[in-house]
């Protein structure tokens, strides 16, 4: 029922809205929406053994009552890579990429709020996930995406139904245009980045590992970071689980060292992000050089206790290939984090922490990088 749908809220101003008629950002300071909905720490929290999906947290989710969308994404296992770190394989979910995690969120949300259409915007896997869905949920779709962007991505959103919209330019190019689109009657924006209904579903990743390491967390958990849904989320998480006794680990942020305007604020000492060059580089998902979301994901590093580390094409291009050598073909995305902790790394950056990495895209996506 839509009516019991969780508000919106603004984190930057307090503007609130109700979520079957907001804009898709805040009206107020044109920034992304946080949701009005915290679960009942007290509550029960064993998954439900009824979905075998990520709907088996329903009691930490934001979307009440019987759900409908669902391709049985979720229950990704780990793997040891190294002594003290586990990957988590979120590259087995049904599109292929941890996003699917979001983006069965949103398609539900979509389905009950019943819009004439759906936009996106993607640099590649968001967009082929947001098309799966919706194709799930019976929901016309429409993605823009950046010139450049894998051919193998965009012909399978077009796969899933959704009309695929190529934007001269970058990842922002892309965004705007969507944007644009989204601010006509009738759209639903899809956004991964402003609608805050995805990050509570890409939280369900530490829920899991939660879950399959007997009721804890890892010292540090290792995350990628463009436009931060999956640091976010796994923030989210750890806020909740840690409301419950469970000891929180350190959030350690892997930027691109091509496009790393959240880093260079970290190491600055700064609240927000400076925007910074749309440069070249193998780790194209998380090539963001003004993340909407730059205040929050900072004061979640820092929170945390943890720090941002920095990758060169040249150890993505090597750490995609020793995955590989490991029987994981992942895509140079999905290989930043253990070229910023794996063997390649300088010194030892996790300072004998356990930690777990996400491997969060098919190499199956793009290939090898050359």
């Amino acid at each position: 029922m839509t009516h019991a749908l969780p508000g919106y809220v603004c984190p930057e101003d307090g503007t609130r809205a109700d979520a079957r008629t907001a804009p898709w950002c805040c009206p107020a300071c044109d920034g992304p929406w946080d949701l009005d909905f915290a679960p009942d720490p007290a509550g029960p929290l064993e998954p439900a053994s009824g979905p075998n999906s990520l709907w088996r947290y329903g009691a930490v989710l934001p979307l009440p009552g019987a759900f409908s969308v669902s391709l049985a994404e979720g229950h990704t296992p780990l793997v040891p890579l190294a002594e003290r770190v586990h990957a988590k394989l979120d590259f087995l979910m049904p599109t292929l990429s941890f996003k699917d995690r979001g983006a069965v969120m949103l398609a539900e949300l979509a389905r009950r709020l019943a819009p004439e259409r759906v936009v996106a915007d993607s640099s590649g896997n968001a967009g082929t996930s947001v098309a799966a869905y919706c194709a799930r949920a019976g929901l016309d779709c429409e993605v823009f995406v950046p010139e450049g962007t894998s051919e193998k991505k965009t012909e399978q959103m077009r796969a899933h139904g959704a009309a695929v919209r190529v934007v001269p330019g970058g990842r922002e190019a892309a965004a705007e245009a969507a944007r644009s689109a989204a601010d006509r009657p009738g759209v639903f924006y899809a956004s991964h980045v402003f609608n805050p209904y995805f990050l509570h579903g890409t939280k369900t990743y530490v829920y899991e590992i939660w879950e399959e390491l007997g009721g804890r967390l890892p010292d540090a958990l290792v995350v990628p970071v463009g436009n931060g849904t999956l640091l976010l989320g796994a923030a989210l998480a750890v806020e909740e689980l840690a409301a419950r006794g469970v000891r929180p680990p350190a959030l350690i942020a892997v930027q691109s060292a091509a496009v790393a305007p959240l880093a260079a604020a970290f190491a600055a000492g700064a609240e927000e992000a400076a925007p910074v060059p749309q440069l070249p580089t193998l780790a194209e998902g998380i090539a963001i050089p003004a993340p909407p979301r730059a205040r929050q994901i900072l004061a979640a590093v820092r929170k945390s206790g943890g720090t941002f580390l920095t990758v060169p094409d040249d150890r993505l291009r090597e750490a995609q290939r020793d995955l590989a050598r490991r029987g994981l073909f992942v895509e140079p995305t999905a290989a930043a984090c253990w070229a910023a902790v794996g063997p390649g790394a300088p010194d030892d950056p996790l300072h004998g922490r356990t930690a777990i990495v996400p491997l969060c895209g098919a190499g199956a996506k793009t290939g090898l990088a050359t």
